[in-house]
């Protein structure tokens, strides 16, 4: 049985085992000063103001979104092709997400039907970039302004990445990272809210906190949440942020040589880049093309696991997702692009250690298990 190729792997050294272990043999596991420095470096990468260190990404979300007061009478327009909780924080709240289809490109909101969404009831935008691609983020910027929208930029996949010479998480009202153990940069399960506006922040600094104005008083100004980052993780982020310029050449190094290896092959749609966009490169997602069945993404990813390669499906259309469904009134053929699309998405291992020969093996399976469902299909006919 040949060796296992994960489909993630967190890129971990000595420096941040080290970080850890001095927060250990310290007296603070909480709300320290390790937070402190982290939420300062993260503000610094976004070149916002403010840094609110949280427990996950989804923490982030429902935290900036409470911020900025949505509640039960209000509609918040979103993707339907992203992870389920740039929804649910807004379901949270008792409010309405409002879907609009994706652009096949960036595979992000398109621009050019999201003022179509907008009515008297819209108040907020959660503008996700899927995948971490930063495209169509000025647009949706520029739309909030115009209609006094709130946007929080989800960029939990696009930590370190660009649009222009704008950094990921500086759009709109604030941006929200993710630090999974497979994002760029890991804290193992943490996220971080970043913005300019004072006010905001400390509205987000309070409710992460359970209503606390400050660490350690038991003073609650109103409803909070317990969704603060403890010092082990702030140690460990901080530390792999100090690497970042490493991590993110790494990654983008395993990208380019996916899409050299792959670019000639006509069964598959890699990831389109316009000459702005700069990835900082969370995941390495392919499409199916049109000679594919619907069924045959699930059949690669088994072919892909039985030779002991990492694969998924990515993102599911929210829209279709029960709980969605049911609040929404959402149905099949309500958003085209985004399910069509979403059915044909096939996540490949990707991590900054990949080496060549894992790549190239990874390819070569996949394209020996395309061609071989192609021949199939040849034989129907």
């Amino acid at each position: 049985m040949p060796i296992s190729i994960p489909l993630s792997q967190p890129d971990i050294t000595q420096s941040e085992i080290d970080a850890v272990v001095e927060v250990l043999r310290g007296q603070t596991l909480s709300m320290g000063p390790k937070l402190d420095d982290f939420e300062e470096a993260c503000a610094k990468v976004a070149r916002r103001r403010h840094g609110i260190g949280v427990s996950s990404g989804s923490a982030g979300l429902h935290t900036a979104l409470a911020a900025a007061e949505i509640g039960a009478a209000d509609e918040v327009i979103t993707t339907p092709f992203s992870s389920v909780a740039s929804t649910n924080c807004i379901l949270y709240l008792g409010a309405k997400p409002v879907f609009v289809d994706i652009d096949p490109q960036t595979l992000n909101m398109d621009p050019g039907q999201v003022e179509k969404a907008i009515n008297p009831r819209t108040r907020a935008m959660v503008a996700v970039e899927a995948l971490g691609h930063p495209g169509g983020m000025a647009e949706l910027e520029q739309i909030a302004l115009r209609h006094d929208l709130v946007m929080i930029e989800d960029c939990c996949e696009s930590f370190g990445g660009r649009l222009g010479e704008r950094p990921a998480g500086s759009f709109g009202k604030a941006g929200v990272f993710a630090f999974h153990q497979n994002n760029q940069v890991t804290t193992g399960e943490g996220g971080m809210i970043v913005t300019d506006d004072d006010d905001f922040a400390t509205a987000c600094r309070r409710l992460r906190n359970q209503g606390r104005e400050r660490p350690g008083e038991l003073v609650h100004h109103g409803l909070g949440f317990n969704y603060r980052l403890s010092e082990i993780n702030a140690a460990l982020g901080l530390a792999q942020v100090a690497r970042l310029q490493e991590i993110l050449d790494r990654r983008r190094m395993v990208a380019h040589d996916y899409i050299r290896r792959l670019m000639a092959n006509p069964n598959l749609i890699l990831p389109t880049l316009a000459d702005d966009t700069h990835m900082s490169w969370c995941v390495f997602v392919v499409r199916l093309n049109d000679l594919f069945e619907s069924g045959d993404r699930a059949l690669v990813i088994d072919k892909l696991n039985a030779q002991q390669i990492g694969s998924s499906v990515y993102f599911p259309p929210i829209h279709l997702q029960e709980h969605v469904a049911q609040r929404s009134g959402c149905k099949s053929g309500d958003f085209p692009v985004c399910e069509y699309i979403a059915s044909r998405t096939l996540a490949l291992p990707f991590f900054g250690s990949m080496t060549g020969g894992q790549i190239e093996r990874v390819c070569n399976t996949l394209e020996m298990i395309l061609d071989g469902l192609l021949a199939r299909e040849k034989k129907r006919f």
